[in-house]
Order: C-alpha cells, then structure tokens, then sequence
C-alpha cells in the first residue's frame, strides 16, 4: 500500500502522523519505509536517526524530492506500506506521488484557515485522479482540543461536509487530539503506540485499521 500524507497547509501533523503509523504497521508485522519528500525540512529523517539511539526497532527512512515515479514503484515492490511525507505546500513531489499513491491521507485541524485550505487542497488533488483514478482521499481531523466541552471537531465536521459532493472524499471517524505525548515521542525517535499514553495510542490503532479496511 502507499499512502501520501499531504495538505498545502504546514503544521496540520503530516510528520507525526507518518512516523506513527509506520511504527503501527511494523507492529503488525509489515515491512515499512517511509519516504521524505520536503526539500527543506526532514523532520521525519531525524525523527528516525533519533530512533537509532532508542532500543526500538528503526523505521527505514529515505530522502528524495522532484519527480518520484519510479523511486515509489521500486519501493512498492520491496516494501508491504510505502508511507510518503510531503511538504507542506503544492509540489512537484506531492502530485507524483499522488499519481502513485492508493491513499491519500489528508491531516486538518479544526482552525478556519485549516479547513479552508483543506478544502482547496482536496479540489487541487481530485484532479489527480485524471491520472491515478484509484486514488482514494481520507481527511484526518488532527490537533483537537481536549477539554470535554469543546465543539470544535464538530463544527469542523459540518465544514467538511460543505465540501462540493464531486470531490470524494472520506473523513476519518478517528479524531487525533493535541497531546503533549505527540511532541515527546516525535522528539525521541519514537510512537505513541509505544508509550503509555492509553488515548493516543488508541487514536492511532484505530487510525491504522481504518486506513486498512479503506
């Protein structure tokens, strides 16, 4: 399987959530690489050399930018999950590997700006299907806040909801929340399915099995 994350807005979690749930899939037995495509930042290449000095198993990582065709279809075929790190903007490397991809997974949190590029970026993408009409979109509402009373993921659902219905999309039951948990295991080389954080590894599992029945 190869699964993009992407969205032409930063900071909507793309890294985080490429490295958890390539920790996730190794757990289950499948073989993982995750390929980096920001020319400018590597969190998720320093994420995982920050993981040789763990005592967890390392996430084979690579680097590459421009076109990236026959770089994912030599990886599909050695590797079980391809999970693809894109920069936060339109690129060159975001629609090649769109091109390629089955899934794109499309992290949004529930701000206004956020909702409102998510839903530029998903018409940009739908375009891609004109070459890879297989391609299947899943928006991830991420960073939600966590006290009880807030309506945020709400509001932020019914926005999605007005998105023209010609642009297929699927939006996650899953909601990843804003923990601090997130932030420490990102800067340890490590998941949140590997700590004792009951309610982000949670969001995470449930997460991978949804993308896996997709």
């Amino acid at each position: 399987m190869i699964i993009v994350v992407g969205n032409h807005k930063g900071g909507t979690s793309k890294s985080t959530l490429a490295v958890n749930l390539a920790v996730e899939y190794q757990r289950q037995g499948r073989k993982v690489i995750i390929l980096e495509t920001d020319p400018t930042v590597s969190t998720a290449s320093q994420w995982a050399a920050d993981r040789e000095n763990t005592t967890q198993e390392p996430i084979t990582t690579v680097r590459k930018t421009g076109r990236l065709g026959s770089t994912i279809d030599d990886l599909a075929a050695a590797y079980d999950i391809v999970i693809i790190d894109t920069a936060g903007k339109d690129s060159t490397e975001l629609r090649s590997a769109a091109h390629r991809a089955d899934l794109l997974l499309v992290p949004t949190s529930t701000t206004v700006a956020d909702l409102d590029a998510t839903r530029i970026f998903l018409s940009w993408m739908d375009e891609a299907r004109d070459m890879n009409p297989a391609l299947k979109m899943l928006v991830v509402i991420s960073k939600a806040p966590t006290y009880w009373h807030s309506n945020h993921v709400e509001t932020a659902t019914h926005a999605l909801a007005e998105i023209p219905k010609e642009i297929e999309f699927d939006l996650a039951d899953t909601v990843i929340h804003h923990r601090n948990v997130y932030a420490q295991a990102l800067s340890e080389g490590l998941s949140v399915v590997e700590s004792d954080n009951s309610k982000a590894k949670a969001e995470i599992q449930l997460l991978t099995q949804e993308i896996t029945r997709l």
